[in-house]
């Protein structure tokens, strides 16, 4: 098959090669209407640019890698998306990794990703501490910016949810609509998420004075099955919670599932929260109350943080952005705001809305706190 040429290009434009190469690479001015030429006539006659050529002259392959835990995770596809939408805008490619929880396969799409020159990396990590040496060291050779999960002790970028501020929203909400008891289900304590999220739920309950059990906290892995099998386990014991909050919605979509299986009525005998407000989760019967992310905010702060670190090594930046609270019918109505008798569990406590920080990490450097922002949160890597 006969390869096209840029000189048939400007041919077929009516300007030079040097004019095609410009407009053609976005890296030095033209006209609108050049470039519009230029573009047609590329078109018209299916030219492709040696792109590994144009990267070498460059220094820059304009793709980005991306590693997730799990692709099967509506939450992680969603994310993805958000992410390719943000690097589209900027003329850059995304090449998608899912690590399926494992940090050998992790760790082999890092150096494959690292090997191929992309000019950056967004990652997931699938465990808190496993996941620690490939992270490094990509780190060491590419800028890296962790999504959603992190790993400790690299000073690298982080931007995702402020899960502490998330459980408080949860429990809040469930203690103005009547619960007194909570159980929590969630993944094993593998990852930084699943992590801050237990803490917040402990911290929460405790500063509300409701009441939970051991045997209440059940960690498994986030999954529809996971969810139904321990709510099954949950609904057969002894004594049911007034709430079962779940650490994300996989996990709730399982319990309401075994809800209706073992007739408890949702939110009448028991009420249930999730997290991430995935499309699913609106579709659910009853429909799901649960924690909604800024996932498109979270993509393009990601995309601008891996910027920034190609582009001025700064150093790490930790954004906590704020998650709402999405209410469904799984939990019951909240009473008309009243004044709260004295000595209410909670009844001091000020809302949390809108809460957002932002501080950078690793050399010297002061703090920042942006528009909206509160004090640093507990949950905040």
């Amino acid at each position: 098959m006969h390869r096209v040429t840029i000189a048939q290009v400007a041919a077929r434009a009516g300007v030079s090669t040097a004019t095609v190469s410009r407009a053609l690479s976005g890296n030095r001015p033209v006209s609108a209407e050049i470039r519009r030429r230029v573009d047609a006539a590329a078109g018209e006659l299916g030219y492709a640019g040696n792109t590994i050529a144009s990267a070498l002259r460059r220094s820059r392959t304009d793709t980005v890698g991306m590693v997730v835990p799990s692709i099967r995770n509506p939450f992680f596809t969603s994310l993805v998306e958000s992410v390719e939408h943000a690097l589209q805008d900027q003329g850059k490619q995304l090449f998608l990794c899912d690590s399926r929880q494992d940090v050998a396969v992790e760790a082999g799409h890092l150096r494959s990703l690292a090997a191929r020159q992309v000019d950056g990396i967004i990652i997931s990590p699938c465990h808190g501490t496993g996941s620690t040496p490939a992270v490094e060291a990509a780190a060491a050779a590419i800028p890296l910016v962790q999504l959603d999960r992190h790993v400790a002790g690299t000073n690298t970028d982080w931007v995702g949810v402020d899960d502490g501020v998330s459980m408080r929203l949860v429990l809040d909400h469930l203690h103005a609509a009547g619960a007194r008891s909570a159980a929590f289900i969630s993944s094993t304590l593998t990852n930084s998420s699943t992590e801050l999220r237990l803490a917040g739920f402990r911290r929460q309950t405790e500063r509300l004075g409701m009441r939970t059990r051991d045997a209440w906290i059940l960690l498994g892995d986030y999954s529809v099955e996971w969810g139904r099998r321990a709510a099954g386990d949950l609904l057969a014991g002894p004594g049911l919670p007034d709430a079962i909050v779940c650490a994300d919605d996989l996990i709730a979509l399982g319990v309401l599932r075994a809800c209706r299986d073992h007739g408890v009525a949702v939110p009448a005998d028991v009420q249930v929260t999730g997290y991430d407000d995935i499309d699913f989760a609106a579709l659910s019967e009853p429909g799901l109350t649960t924690v909604g992310q800024p996932r498109d905010r979270i993509a393009a702060e990601a995309v601008r943080l891996l910027a920034t670190a190609a582009g001025t090594g700064a150093t790490a930046a930790h954004i906590a952005l704020a998650p709402t609270l999405v209410v469904r019918e799984s939990t019951a109505p909240v009473p008309p705001p009243g004044p709260a008798p004295a000595g209410t569990p909670g009844a001091a406590a000020a809302p949390v809305a809108g809460s957002e920080v932002r501080i950078r990490t690793g050399q010297p450097r002061s703090s920042r706190s942006e528009a909206g922002a509160h004090q640093e949160s507990s949950s905040r890597p």
